[in-house]
């Protein structure tokens, strides 16, 4: 199957930045050394989804996962069924893609996942990536995230061995912004409840519609990220993760809020993946590497944690294009930090109800479900009082963060 080239786009759209399209950042950037020729020994994941579907017994035998439990992120109560997750040649080409719908309600949103086995930690990780800014049926306007990330499990509130590496792309915005806007987010931790974000992000407020190339570099106490082949944001110090990590995809509704009616359907598409552990590739080395996969009929490796494999071909040694200048602009306001005041009062307040709407500064009581279905089984923390931080609608207190938790009632 023919496959597209690597570097198609690249220049455009350094042109495209460079010639006045902002990139507004809101973390100091550093440069990328150019990395040296490759070793003859490689630990490397590389797949082009090749994939018949997602039932494909392949797909669970290399470490990935279809997901289809409920839960988090997303609409509470949305399913994620394993038929939004496919396989079909997008543009000439063999692709991973997701798909996710919803008619404004929780029943008929669905969304959907597809992750790798946590055991990632240092190295290059590359992914072409084809976002979209309209749904491939129905009424455009929904607030949807697209995605590429690492993760590692939260396993208590505030766990200091937390880490995520996220590219996120909200085409018609959300999470208070107004319209597109493409978030590189590094976190160190958080709590649920009260919400509380410790994590640094950059973000370009313009359209990614189409193909890009993602890479992001994990090494020596920085997280960088490149967008076709430019540098768009350097993390450091806490937000460097200290523990291993899956790979993710998934496309999911941040809220309702912004739906306008019927049933849309929005699709995310990606070419490939690669994961080189333990070397710092540049993206012009990483589009070499994959191409030198795909000449030699190779359309997946995995030796990740094995002690290591045959590089396909020595890389390019060319070093990426810096990050131009552009003015930065404030980022959004960073999610509240302070806790509940406990006890306060709830006389008279509303309980929470999943299709009102309601505006920033709202007040509803309401106890969150245990699995972030909200006709699921409660989570036995009893009853909070809620504050709205800003327009919201189908998002349930204690799992989103349009809610600022104000207490037990």
């Amino acid at each position: 199957m023919r496959k597209r080239s690597l570097l198609a786009g690249a220049t455009a759209s350094l042109v495209a930045l460079t010639a006045g399209t902002v990139a507004i950042v809101t973390a100091p950037l550093g440069g990328l050394a150019a990395a040296p020729a490759v070793a003859a020994v490689c630990q490397a994941l590389f797949d082009d989804f090749t994939y018949s579907g997602p039932s494909d017994p392949l797909i669970s035998q290399r470490g990935w996962t279809v997901r289809t439990t409920a839960g988090g992120p997303g609409v509470p109560g949305a399913s994620w069924p394993a038929s939004n997750v496919s396989f079909p040649t997008v543009d000439g080409a063999k692709s991973l893609q997701l798909q996710a719908s919803t008619d404004g309600t929780s029943g008929g949103t669905s969304q959907s996942e597809f992750f790798h086995q946590r055991k990632f930690f240092e190295g290059t990780y590359a992914a072409r990536v084809k976002f979209s800014d309209a749904p491939v049926s129905g009424t455009d306007g929904d607030h949807l995230v697209e995605t590429f990330f690492t993760i590692t499990p939260l396993n208590a509130p505030m766990d200091p061995s937390y880490g995520e590496i996220d590219f996120e792309y909200l085409p018609n915005g959300g999470w208070g912004e107004p319209s597109n806007i493409f978030y590189q987010t590094t976190w160190e931790t958080y709590n649920p409840e009260p919400w509380q974000a410790v994590n640094v992000h950059n973000e370009q407020r313009q359209s990614f519609n189409g193909w890009h190339d993602l890479v992001f570099t994990v090494s020596a106490g920085h997280v960088k990220y490149f967008v076709d082949g430019v540098l768009v944001a350097d993390h450091s110090g806490i937000y460097y993760p200290e523990t291993v990590m899956s790979i993710n995809f998934n496309l999911w509704f941040i809220d309702t809020a912004a739906h306008l009616g019927g049933m849309a359907t929005y699709r995310q598409q990606v070419d490939y993946l690669l994961h080189a552990a333990g070397e710092v590739l540049t993206p012009a080395q990483a589009n070499t590497r994959v191409a030198s996969y795909r000449a030699s009929g190779v359309g997946h490796v995995d030796t990740v944690g094995t002690g290591g494999g045959t590089c396909p071909t020595a890389s390019p040694t060319a070093s990426p294009t810096a990050m131009p200048t552009a003015s930065p602009s404030q980022s959004p306001p960073a999610s509240p930090t302070v806790g509940p005041t406990g006890g306060p009062g709830c006389t008279g307040v509303p309980t929470w109800q999943f299709s009102t709407a309601y505006t920033g500064g709202s007040r509803v009581k309401w106890e969150r479900s245990r699995n972030g279905d909200p006709n699921g089984p409660k989570s036995g923390d009893g009853v909070h009082l809620w504050r709205a931080r800003w327009w919201t609608q189908g998002s349930e207190p204690g799992w989103t963060a349009q809610w600022e938790d104000l207490g037990r009632c």
